[in-house]
């Protein structure tokens, strides 16, 4: 292998790891071969799993600690007890760059903690923020920020376009990105303070990265005519439970419809092909993999929950954010 990919990976976080993450990475391996595994870990643990494993020793290494972040532990707790544990070493790889990039499963609050606490902000950039990957009639959306600031200025969000374009375009460079700020309204009056000022500063922006659409209500976000979406971590999440929240209600009630009775069942079966591809769009697992922007290194968060196939995906977002240089591309329009 020739200048491979090095993706650090926390295989100690998230639901039944390290099962799934080496699972998760033979699939992985099994569609990309430029990618070298730094895997961080209970060295005996992993090794059980990838036992019988089609993946050649020559693309992995384990790096051993047999201690890891708790789900349970508060993001304080993790930063203070966090060193020596898969997550720490895992994020210090970045660092220090013997790793491209980073993913785990693992607590949330304790990754975003301690990547903070060992990578640098990218110049001119004062809040990171955190993106995540939605579908849309036509797509997928970049939306950010999903939580990581409740609070933002004018600034913070033009910072937000710029890197969820940038995170668009490593993801899809024949894609033209387009931005719009999430509002109450698409008429230019409408809105606080902020997000009026920032409506104005970005129409005066003169940004090769991505075409500037305006605003966008939450109730046409999946429509596809804009796939980077802004906003304040405190919108954002909130649109994000909301989303989830639909999203389960829809696909749970459909599941009864078609298995409540005999006509049902009939009708199912007639339809299966469209019952899969509609189970398909709204899967969770194609969109794993939230991305927190703003730091000289990329950390990539994976759902805790998901299995390895979504923990698969992941790992295709990593190597697409590195492949594509990512973190160029945001120090060049930041500047």
């Amino acid at each position: 292998m020739s200048k491979p990919i090095i993706i650090a990976v926390d295989a100690m976080g998230g639901d039944n790891a390290p099962q799934k993450v080496i699972d998760g990475i033979e699939l992985h391996h099994s569609q990309c071969k430029e990618i070298y595994y730094r895997i961080f870990g209970d060295k005996d643990l992993i090794n059980k799993f990838l036992k019988n494993k089609k993946i050649e020793s020559k693309y992995y290494e384990i790096i051993h600690t047999d201690k890891n972040i708790k789900g349970e532990d508060s993001a304080l707790t993790a930063a203070k007890r966090g060193k020596d544990t898969s997550m720490w070493l895992a994020i210090e790889s970045v660092r220090n760059k013997t790793s491209d990039i980073i993913l785990s499963a693992g607590n949330t609050g304790a990754l975003f903690v301690i990547a903070k606490l060992n990578l640098k902000m990218i110049n001119n950039i004062d809040k990171p923020a955190l993106s995540g990957l939605w579908p849309n009639k036509k797509g997928i959306n970049v939306v950010l920020d999903l939580g990581a600031n409740i609070e933002c200025s004018e600034k913070n969000l033009k910072d937000f376009s710029i890197m969820g374009a940038a995170l668009h375009k490593s993801l899809f460079p024949d894609e033209i990105s387009k931005v719009a700020l999430l509002n109450i309204g698409s008429e230019e009056l409408k809105g606080n303070a902020t997000i009026k000022n920032t409506f104005q500063e970005m129409q005066k922006l003169n940004n090769q990265l991505f075409e500037f659409h305006g605003y966008i209500e939450g109730n046409h976000i999946m429509d596809g005519n804009v796939n980077v979406i802004v906003t304040d971590g405190f919108t954002g999440n909130v649109a994000l439970k909301t989303a989830e929240g639909t999203a389960n209600f829809i696909t749970q009630e459909i599941k009864k419809a078609l298995t409540g009775n005999l006509l049902g069942k009939i009708s199912s079966l007639l339809n299966i092909k469209n019952i899969n591809n509609f189970k398909k769009k709204l899967d969770p697992r194609s969109y794993n993999g939230a991305i927190l922007l703003g730091l000289d290194s990329p950390v990539v968060k994976s759902h805790g929950g998901t299995d390895y196939i979504g923990f698969a995906n992941a790992l295709s977002v990593c190597e697409k954010i590195v492949k594509n240089e990512l973190i160029d591309k945001i120090k060049t329009n930041i500047n």
